[in-house]
């Protein structure tokens, strides 16, 4: 069959027209032959939407261009037609599901390598750039004017901010139980949680100055009617650190209704004192009105996520030539990610104000590239394999398009660092990771009342009290997600001009400012994330971490010390469990997991709809669903982490508590569900035991979640028996995990190293974090054998969140002293419940009970507050154990949803 000869603007774009390769807007076979200029050339391989082919010979050496500007170098001769390809996009495509029957042909040899030729300013031949004209006319939005330090507001929003993570959860509570009190409320457009990961459980906080940045910028955030926020008074970071911080830097504290509260333990107390602070504030709150504004007082956040090739060809263009416009009404723009910029520099900096705004620049994208290597990455690691699927094929070439979120024509004004304030008009650069969230947080933080965000994929991502206007790249993406889109920029791919696109855009942009709802906001979605702390300071311990010992799997054997034998009854293989009961078989939960962070806040939605429905189905084989909302898989040095990730992931979806998983992914991100079924199949398991479901592939957030909803309808979830799991039959008594944190009574270690022998003896499990304060105490280290005792650090058995395969003492691989991320990784091990000893309130986990004891010497609320005969203590351990276990009872901090979920980054994670 003779192929047809395709006109090359019917199917192919430039972004330059010195470009000597071309994007394909839509998926080309091999063979196909374009016309272009009165010549012909034919296609090599297939070239999916998005991808590049050469449209000129290409030597050997030879660079290759894309908007004028070099993204690699050719290593050997391409020839017209041919199909683009370097080492990482080859890894992508095999790493994604393709239909064999669809005759895709790709590339299996890289023909270019990629090519970042570093940057510099020549200061002998610099000058400085001009700013656009200013509009002599005044152009409104209706706002919400404050003070004017504050600037004036597009939304007025209560806020809970949780200043560190361990108040996470009741920001959540509290903004939940408060939202029918709030929402209605004339002038009131709602009270949202702030709840984050950062500010307590490391040993250094190394971003201790961005986190106080950010929480100022948002306590004064000209978005918020009023504001609480809350602490816990022992964290490093608390409201006596961040009061302290807003005066001295002089934020217009006093212009804003605030209050700080701390936790006292006593979680029903806490939330009624909340709600009344907060109710105290709404008569004032609802008193503020909409009034006419400059748009001079708009400050837009220029961010991007789930890129495309188009990118830099719609969506960035269309939002750089809005964004031009609010420059000329006089007011502020903020590009942001420091490592999406790396190989752009020389269009950032072709118009910018002067020198040192230039030297500025970059040098915060040399500190990015140093605080990269202290963890073993570089800016290439950047793009996801969801980038590289749609033509983004390195660093380089995303970087490109994203710096075209600044037209030409706007002038760089001025260069910050991460949630410092915008204080004049202009156009700013922001110092912030690419990590999209992180990112968007520091923008806000800055002063942004809006955002534009523009995806290639589909982002949904929203920000919590900031409406984010959602500009798509191509005509097709924007019809499969019109209702998570604000705006198709497909729509100049198609044919219509950028300036009409341009008016249009900056009309809706204005109607939102002034409150008509945004996709986002209508759809009820919103997350935020702060740029989260990295633990290493230079490269000094780089090796000596890669270096460490890996754990085997294998129990760490104990010794015969505490138990009394007379009492003890022999149970199967030898071993007693006569103090312990068997682990229920009626509990199965249903469980969302998402892929990564930006799936999370669907998943938490899909779960809450479930649960409200449960209760009215005749029959259900689940006792309730659960999701666990995290922010990884997505803007992080994905290497670094896969192995934490890896195990953490599989570890719950095979849980015994779990009777299905679902598998859902947001569709851009690095850990998508080809991704996840490449764990699956590393660990023998199969595909079709779980559900799958994408919300950018299955169309947006109400069809994915009818797509979930449906999932755990099936039979088949509830024929399944026993879930799916890695772990030997069920044992006959409980895996439990210890979970200590700060000082515990002598008398209180002997219970426990007497009941985890017990456990241990009668065949059961135990797993610990290691580090852990027990394993230094005399009255533990009694049980421990001589051989550990005398090795200078012990080596731990697991791996963080690795799966129990053999019974007995178990020590888990834990790189920070955080909770939540001990929790986290404790639960993955596939135990039935964790036992916790803290002297402070902490939150309690969406899946496996945590149980949350005390020996009387603090206040709070605890499930079991041992009395004052520690004789007696280690049976009062056994029976609140077996209570739970057996589901009798149910822990406080499950039933109060007074609960959290955190992934560790390990020693080398870090934001990208």
């Amino acid at each position: 069959m003779m192929q047809q000869t395709l006109p090359f603007h019917h199917v192919a774009r430039f972004p330059l027209p010195q470009d000597n390769v071309a994007i394909a807007t839509r998926t080309l076979a091999a063979g196909t032959i374009i016309e272009l200029d009165s010549t012909h050339l034919t296609l090599s391989h297939t070239v999916l939407v998005g991808h590049r082919f050469a449209t000129q010979p290409i030597a050997q050496g030879q660079g290759l261009y894309s908007w004028g500007l070099p993204f690699g170098v050719a290593t050997t001769a391409i020839g017209p037609g041919d199909a683009l390809a370097n080492a990482g996009m080859i890894e992508a495509l095999d790493g994604r599901s393709f239909n064999p029957n669809l005759g895709y042909t790709f590339p299996q040899k890289p023909n270019f390598q990629d090519r970042i030729v570093p940057y510099e300013v020549d200061e002998a031949t610099f000058e400085p750039g001009t700013q656009v004209i200013p509009y002599q006319e005044t152009r409104t939005f209706m706002g919400y004017r404050r003070s004017v330090s504050r600037g004036v507001g597009t939304r007025n929003m209560v806020v809970v901010l949780g200043t560190t993570s361990s108040t996470a959860s009741y920001a959540r509570a509290l903004a939940e139980t408060m939202s029918t009190v709030v929402n209605g409320l004339p002038n009131v457009d709602g009270i949202v949680p702030i709840s984050h990961t950062e500010g307590s459980g490391y040993e250094r906080i190394n971003n201790r100055d961005f986190l106080l940045r950010t929480l100022a910028g948002l306590m004064v955030h000209p978005n918020v009617g009023a504001i609480l926020a809350v602490d816990l008074a022992s964290d490093s970071i608390n409201n006596e650190s961040l009061q302290t911080y807003l005066r001295s830097h002089n934020y217009p504290l006093d212009e804003v209704l605030h209050g700080f509260l701390t936790l006292s333990g006593q979680w029903e107390d806490d939330l009624r004192q909340g709600r009344e602070m907060v109710e105290a504030w709404l008569p004032q709150v609802r008193t503020m009105k909409r009034t006419p504004e400059s748009l001079s007082h708009l400050a837009i956040a220029l961010q991007c996520g789930g890129s495309d090739a188009f990118s830099g060809i719609s969506g960035n263009p269309l939002a750089s030539s809005v964004t031009k416009e609010i420059i000329r009404h006089g007011g502020r723009a903020n590009l942001a990610e420091t490592d999406e910029l790396i190989g752009s520099e020389a269009y950032v900096l072709q118009n910018v104000c002067d020198l040192d705004t230039a030297r500025t620049f970059l040098n915060f994208i040399a500190e990015f590239k140093e605080r990269l290597s202290w963890h073993g990455q570089s800016a290439e690691g950047n793009p996801s394999g969801g980038n590289k699927m749609r033509g983004l094929y390195n660093i380089a070439l995303k970087s490109i398009g994203a710096a075209m979120k600044r037209h030409p024509d706007v002038r760089l004004d001025s260069v910050i660092d991460y949630g410092q304030p915008m204080s004049e008009p202009g156009y700013y650069f922001m110092n912030s990771p690419g990590n999209d969230l992180e990112s968007i947080a520091g923008q806000v933080a800055s002063g942004s009342n809006l955002i534009i965000f523009i995806t290639g994929n589909g982002s949904i991502t929203n920000f919590p009290f900031v409406p984010t206007i959602k500009v798509m790249t191509t005509t097709q993406r924007y019809e499969l997600l019109a209702d998570e889109m604000d705006v198709n920029a497909g729509a100049y791919l198609d044919g219509t001009s950028m300036s009409e696109l341009t008016q249009e855009t900056l009309e809706l942009l204005i109607d939102i400012a002034s409150g008509q709802p945004s996709k986002g906001e209508l759809a009820g979605h919103a997350q935020i994330s702060i740029w989260r702390n990295w633990q290493q300071q230079d490269r000094s311990r780089f090796q000596e971490i890669v270096d460490r010992p890996r754990p085997t799997g294998q129990a760490i054997p104990l010794v015969r010390s505490l138990g009394d034998n007379e009492a003890r009854q022999t149970g199967a293989n030898g071993h007693t469990n006569g103090h312990f009961v068997t682990r229920p078989t009626d509990e199965k939960v249903g469980l969302i997991l998402p892929t990564s962070l930006c799936s999370g806040q669907i998943a938490q939605m899909a779960a809450h709809h479930l649960n409200e429905n449960l209760g009215k189905q005749q029959t259900s084989p689940f006792s309730r669903f659960a999701t666990l909302v995290h922010t990884e898989g997505c803007g992080v040095a994905f290497a670094s982490t896969r192995e934490i990730y890896a195990e953490t992931m599989v570890g719950y979806a095979t849980h015994p508590l779990v009777g299905g998983c679902l598998f859902l992914e947001h569709g851009c991100e690095k850990a998508h569900n080809d991704y996840l079924h490449s764990l699956l199949q590393e660990r023998d398991l199969s595909s079709d035991d779980f559900g799958w479901a994408s919300v950018q592939l299955d169309g947006g957030i109400e069809k994915v979640m009818a797509k979930i909803a449906s999932y755990f309808q099936l039979e088949r979830c509830g024929d399944k028996g026993t879930p799916v799991t890695m772990q030997a039959p069920p044992m006959q008594v409980p895996s439990i995990a210890i979970l200590p944190e700060g000082e515990i009574s002598p008398q209180l270690v002997g219970a426990l190293a007497q009941f985890v022998e017990e456990l241990v003896y009668a065949g059961g499990t135990v797993v610990m974090p290691y580090p852990n304060p027990l394993l230094q105490k005399a009255e533990f280290s009694i049980i421990l054998p001589p051989s550990h005792l005398s090795t200078p650090s012990l080596i731990p058995s697991l791996t963080y969140g690795q799966v129990v395969d053999n019974p007995g003492f178990h020590l888990m691989e834990m790189p920070t002293p955080h909770w939540t991320e001990a929790v986290t990784g404790l639960g993955a091990t596939g135990i039935d419940l964790i036992l916790g000893f803290t002297d402070k309130p902490r939150p309690g986990h969406p899946l496996v009970p945590v149980l949350l004891a005390n020996d009387g010497h603090t206040s709070g609320e605890w499930d079991l507050v041992l009395d004052d005969e520690p004789s007696r203590w280690f049976q009062q351990l056994v029976e609140m154990v077996n209570q739970v276990v057996s589901g009798k009872q149910q822990p406080k901090a499950l039933m109060q949803k007074n609960i959290d979920f955190q992934l560790t980054r390990g020693w080398l994670g870090i934001s990208t």
